[in-house]
């Protein structure tokens, strides 16, 4: 027998439609955080312009290239924590060969074929030989790192500004914009587009999804989990590497000490942020878009309060941690 008591079905629609709320947030949180990050930052600034939002996608390029990389690796539950010493080995070992051979191209290969060889290293290590993420990658941030400092002598690496070439790749490149938008930005975006793509309609990136959701019914269902971990962390190294022509393009100089310190904190925030979950299988790779912007934009806010820059990081990890508290708020189960 249907009950018709008029306060049971609205109790019933107010349940279905805070239901749908909370569902909507789960999914979606990452872009009413940016939002409201923004709209902090326009009530603190005071004076937002064309040219402040498109310095934030300048400012975003680097850490979110390199938080695209990292959240494949994060998306199978596993880890990479060497992403900003790798970006600073590479950045400074890249300044040599442009030095050596006045190329941009050939800087630009040897940046990418270096960001791939510091991956296998990782993937090999986690994917072949089983040993843990965390700790592999605590090991390759130390050794990619002293490496930095060892081949520098713990001098800057720095480009040639003398080379033919150099206006065109420092100025041409790393500080030029198209119609106002930045071309770092746009490589950013490029990259953001291509990863989407691929994790949203293509084969392999559902097998990411499945295998960070559920590792062995993964390998029950014919997937190469080692090697596809493997491929993840390769790729991983491959936009460091990018990440790190870009950087190097962008400053002209690298300081082995000081560069890429505390990047992959910053990436996996932004990747946080973004609604990217940390134990794998969930999250949509669009919103590291969100996230790192997000994140950038935050340090933004620091500034426009005049705040001391010993406090920095303190209050990017309060609203780190308010974030992720906001993010779990999650539709309850029902057994």
């Amino acid at each position: 027998m249907s009950d018709s008591n008029p306060v049971i079905h609205l109790a019933v629609r107010g349940e279905k439609t805070g239901d749908k709320l909370l569902d909507l947030w789960s999914r979606y949180s990452y872009v009413v955080i940016f939002i409201a990050i923004q709209i902090a930052y326009i009530i603190v600034a005071k004076n937002i312009t064309w040219g402040s939002v498109m310095l934030v996608l300048r400012q975003s390029a680097v850490i979110g290239i390199i938080g695209f990389g990292m959240a494949l690796v994060i998306l199978v539950g596993d880890i990479d924590l060497s992403v900003g010493s790798g970006l600073v080995l590479i950045s400074g070992l890249s300044a040599y060969v442009y030095n050596a051979t006045n190329s941009p191209l050939i800087t630009l290969l040897g940046a990418l074929g270096m960001g791939i060889a510091a991956g296998l290293i990782n993937g090999l290590l986690v994917g072949i030989a089983k040993m843990p993420p965390f700790i592999v990658t605590l090991a390759t941030m130390l050794i990619f790192r002293s490496m930095a400092l060892y081949i520098s002598d713990s001098k800057l690496y720095e480009l040639n500004s003398t080379l033919s070439t150099f206006s065109t790749f420092h100025y041409g490149f790393g500080n030029s914009a198209v119609l106002s938008f930045p071309i770092v930005g746009l490589m950013f975006l490029l990259i953001a587009f291509a990863e989407i793509y691929m994790c949203t309609s293509t084969k392999y990136g559902k097998k990411i999804y499945a295998l960070g959701s559920n590792a062995k019914a993964a390998r029950l269902a014919g997937i190469n989990t080692e090697w596809l971990k493997v491929s993840l962390f390769a790729i991983c190294g491959l936009l460091v590497g990018f990440a790190a022509f870009i950087n190097l393009a962008m400053n002209r100089s690298v300081s082995p000490a000081t560069t890429g310190q505390s990047f992959e904190m910053f990436a996996i925030a932004g990747i946080v942020l973004g609604g990217i979950s940390m134990s794998g299988g969930k999250g949509h790779v669009a919103g590291i878009i969100f996230g790192t912007l997000s994140f950038t934009q935050v340090s933004r806010i620091i500034d426009a309060f005049e705040l001391s820059t010993t406090v920095n990081n303190t209050v990017k990890g309060i609203i780190l941690l308010l974030a992720i508290a906001l993010q779990m708020i999650k539709r309850p189960s029902k057994d």
